[in-house]
């Protein structure tokens, strides 16, 4: 049974009003650290990235059933030595997921028709029209590596645009649609104009974006990242940009952001190429906003707190 739940990260006075509703209690803090916290107390535990949960936070929590992070990724979490303790990870990728896939087409339409620059160049009394001409994504091939909610919810929107068709490729099978066609990554490499990454941060997709990842692809792309900065080289994206391999970046992460996603990084050896992005026509840059509206946050939570409920009653029947 769960009773006593530990919330880290501050900000979701939804769920604790809804799972105190529901006859549990909520306790928040939000500015200790692990080594201050009396884990075992808590039942429960629900994050954003403030912590990270290892198995040093896991053995602590000697009573703990289960780990919820308000989000999609879960890297922050030790999820194998987690499932050997018997603990159930829940996260809500359901609840952003529109909010991802409409972010990623907005940078697309941003960059492909010049939109940002176009502003910035009224503002300062330019009137260039030929120079910032555009390209319709009606007629074009995208190509979708990581097909889970944020993919399958991209794809669906991206349909209406008319485009020549739509191809997608991930490691679980078979899990095309009627909105895209499942695919080995060869098909992906032969024939994409667009590219949108939405796989998660694990060990095997660390840096998969590498420039001998790029130098597969048969002609020159768009390429979009929602997922995770650290799937993505820079250095080997800036090149791929400077040689044309890639025609241009919609990046709503970076490498070298910060674990909790608040803050940008300042280490200067990663300066170079980050400064190459934000002077870059090619490049568009959101500080990891995509999945941020003020409807995900609401769905986001409320999926948290149905898989709770949903726990719990699995295990008051046991």
């Amino acid at each position: 049974m769960i009773k006593r739940i530990l919330f880290l990260d501050k900000g979701h006075n939804f769920i604790i009003y809804k799972l105190i509703k529901k006859g549990f209690i909520c306790d928040e803090n939000y500015y200790s650290s692990m080594e201050e916290i009396n884990l075992s107390i808590y039942d429960g535990v629900i994050l954003r990235s403030r912590i990270k949960i290892d198995k040093y936070f896991i053995n602590k929590a000697i009573n703990i059933k289960f780990i919820a992070r308000i989000g999609s990724g879960v890297e922050n979490i030790d999820i194998e030595y987690a499932d050997k303790k018997g603990i159930t990870i829940i996260s809500s990728p359901e609840g952003n997921k529109d909010s991802v896939a409409e972010h990623a087409i907005g940078m697309l339409l941003c960059m492909i028709n010049n939109i940002i620059h176009s502003n910035q160049e009224i503002l300062k009394g330019k009137w260039n029209r030929e120079e910032n001409r555009g390209m319709e994504i009606m007629g074009k091939t995208i190509g979708i590596i990581g097909y889970g909610n944020t993919g399958r919810a991209f794809a669906k929107k991206i349909s209406s645009f008319d485009t020549k068709e739509i191809l997608c490729y991930d490691i679980t099978q078979n899990l095309g649609d009627i909105y895209a066609k499942q695919v080995d990554m060869n098909m992906i490499f032969k024939k994409s104009d667009i590219v949108s990454l939405h796989v998660p941060y694990t060990y095997e997709t660390k840096y998969m974006i590498n420039y001998n990842f790029i130098k597969n692809f048969n002609k020159p792309i768009y390429f979009i990242n929602t997922s995770r900065g650290k799937c993505v080289f820079t250095n080997d994206l800036v090149k791929a940009l400077k040689n044309g391999k890639i025609y241009g970046a919609c990046l709503d992460v970076l490498e070298h952001e910060c674990f909790s996603f608040e803050k940008k990084f300042f280490q200067k050896k990663f300066l170079k190429n980050f400064f190459y992005l934000i002077n870059s026509r090619k490049v568009i840059l959101t500080p990891h906003i995509a999945g941020w509206t003020k409807e995900s946050k609401y769905k986001m939570e409320k999926k948290i707190v149905e898989k709770i409920i949903f726990l719990n009653n699995k295990f008051n029947k046991y």
